[in-house]
């Protein structure tokens, strides 16, 4: 899978595993934060995220230091699937 089309995939699943409805994928930036003053997203929404992980790409994130290095942004996330996705 091409990274622009994992980008644009994980973002249409981060709204609907999240319920941002009616967020579009297209309002958001690969680079803008998960968490914080962008998105906006808390620690349930991290547990969710990791689930998502688990879920569609095989990936199993045990540690919350790892969790933190990878629920950065849409890019770190797409990159850490591409590297380490089973599924």
């Amino acid at each position: 899978m091409e990274s622009a089309e994992l980008k644009q995939q994980l973002k249409q699943q981060i709204i609907t595993f999240l319920n941002l409805t009616p967020m579009t994928p297209e309002e958001i930036k690969d680079d803008e934060p998960l968490f914080g003053d962008g998105l906006g997203l808390d620690s349930i929404d991290s547990l969710e995220l990791i689930v998502l992980l688990k879920r569609e790409y095989g990936i199993d994130i045990r540690d919350p230091k790892d969790g933190r290095k990878v629920l950065v942004d849409v890019n770190t996330m797409a990159e850490y699937i591409e590297q380490h996705r089973t599924k």
